[in-house]
């Protein structure tokens, strides 16, 4: 519960009128973000590329259930990520080795060489994200940890402008590095991005005051033993399972995405149940969760649609999109950049529309306008689809439109949900909750990169049509439901404030 503080006190340096800390946040996940969205959108057209051309040489489909595997083991392994921060090394050194991981994974990549040095980069890449992503989050929501809700929105929607700051730049440089096969080089450049954040996260750790420090529930030596013998036992028999199965030659790609889909199912159905049964949830909380879950839900369905701009409509863009404008052809990637700029420039204009009208526009509210929004995205998709399939290369507009779209839904839904899962998640579960976010965006990922499959019998127009059907019916379930959510999270409120600092 908010302690009545709404602002910083008199003189104090701020960036935005938020904590000086946001600066460094913002910085950091700026350069992150950089290395992340640049080498996502060429990934698709690398490991589609003939091996003659410096690619892959995979199918399309295989190709975008690898990209669905890559992204979603991103967000699954962020639930990792929060619980180590949360029970052994608290947010800060969790970031620390995140980021570290994630430049070692981009400099694999970047050797000449293809096969096992890109696989062990994308492991490497997922592994880092999934531990720098949830704690990075969840640090922005320190800083506000006894401020008013209305502010935490404005300082989330800032950090958020950072994310897409660095997205913007790395869409446009890597894919610009990667013109004429450079693929390689390209990658190198998102290596360097990371380095640059990691230098920047290490140069501003005074600014963030501590927080993060040391683990909010650490575990007791013994809980600590035991940690270490289940993780070791666990790791040997994943590695066990995986060998006799490569071994098998039953082992595919194909495959190998499919398991990782059903696993992304379960994993929250299970982490849910354990929140729901722990003895350290109180009633006020689990009244929060049940309200979450359904937030998080509606999630997953918003992220299944907007995250195949680095795949189905990547693919588009390199297929059936005129690229050719002002008399010079861009490369493919560059055009879901204008979603990053888009929120550069209006992401300032909704936190101060959100900040204005506090708690006016609730939660689920948002939630419902972005996937209504991002469903219309996909029924504009779905006309130019049926336009392309004639067999005409269609104008830079349509997809132009498809993203603008998409971004306003984004601006609605994706703040807000961080905001919303750092108040409504138990305080014995802090960061592993935000990793639970993070989980939402894996099971619409990995579910995406199965549904394209449906594209070898399904036409395109249709395949668009049918996921923008269930967007926005997800949004006018939620919509109607808005004040049975409200009642569940006003319930969550009405717990015992957290003590102020002295």
């Amino acid at each position: 519960m908010a302690s009545g503080r709404s602002g910083p006190p008199v003189g104090e340096r701020t960036f935005f009128g938020h904590p000086r800390g946001l600066a460094t946040l913002f910085g950091t996940e700026m350069w992150e973000r950089f290395s992340y969205y640049g080498m996502r959108a060429v990934l698709v057209l690398f490991l589609t590329a003939p091996v003659a051309r410096g690619g892959m040489g995979l199918p399309e489909t295989t190709a975008v259930g690898v990209y669905g595997v890559y992204i979603a083991s991103v967000y699954l392994l962020a639930l990792v990520g929060g619980w180590l921060a949360d029970r052994l090394l608290g947010a800060r050194r969790t970031v620390l080795a995140g980021a570290l991981i994630i430049m070692g994974g981009h400099v694999s990549m970047a050797m000449p060489m293809a096969g096992g040095f890109v696989w062990l980069g994308l492991v490497l890449i997922a592994l880092g994200s999934g531990l720098l992503k949830p704690n990075m989050s969840a640090l922005v929501g320190e800083l506000y940890r006894h401020e008013d809700d209305a502010r935490r929105d404005s300082g989330y929607t800032i950090f958020y402008m950072g994310i897409n700051l660095g997205a913007f730049l790395g869409i446009m440089v890597v894919p610009w590095l990667q013109t004429g096969g450079r693929w390689h080089l390209a990658f190198g450049a998102a290596a360097v991005g990371m380095a640059i954040g990691l230098a920047q996260y290490i140069r501003g750790r005074a600014t963030l005051c501590g927080a993060g420090e040391e683990p909010d529930h650490r575990l007791t030596p013994e809980e600590q033993r035991r940690f270490k013998l289940v993780a070791g036992v666990g790791l040997a028999a994943g590695s066990a399972a995986l060998s006799l199965w490569a071994l098998s030659g039953t082992l595919t790609v194909d495959r190998f995405a499919l398991v990782l889909t059903v696993v992304t199912a379960v994993v929250p159905v299970a982490y849910f149940a354990f929140l729901f049964s722990s003895h350290e949830v109180t009633a006020e909380e689990r009244a929060g969760l049940r309200a979450y879950v359904w937030l998080f839900l509606a999630a997953a369905m918003f992220w299944l649609v907007y995250d195949q701009a680095g795949s189905a409509l990547l693919l588009f863009a390199k297929h059936d999109t005129d690229l050719n404008v002002l008399g010079f052809t861009i490369p493919p990637g560059w055009v879901g950049n204008v979603n990053s700029l888009a929120i550069i420039l209006v992401a300032p204009l909704f936190a101060q529309m959100f900040l204005k009208a506090g708690t006016r526009i609730s939660t689920p509210l948002k939630f419902a306008v972005g996937l209504v929004l991002v469903g219309l995205s996909f029924v504009v998709m779905s006309v130019a689809a049926g336009i392309a399939s004639g067999g005409v290369k269609v104008s830079v507009m349509w997809l132009l439109s498809v993203y603008l779209i998409q971004t306003v839904g984004e601006l609605f839904l994706s703040p807000a949900g961080l905001s919303v899962t750092n108040k409504l998640a138990p305080r014995a579960f802090e960061n592993q909750l935000m990793g639970l976010w993070f989980l939402s965006m894996a099971l619409g990922d990995s579910v995406g990169g199965q549904a394209y499959r449906l594209t070898k019998v399904v036409p395109m127009p249709a395949y668009y049509l049918t996921l923008a059907l269930a967007a926005i019916a997800a949004g006018l379930v939620m919509l109607v439901f808005v004040r049975k959510l409200r009642v569940l999270m006003a319930e969550h409120d009405h717990m015992p404030p957290v003590p102020a600092p002295s």
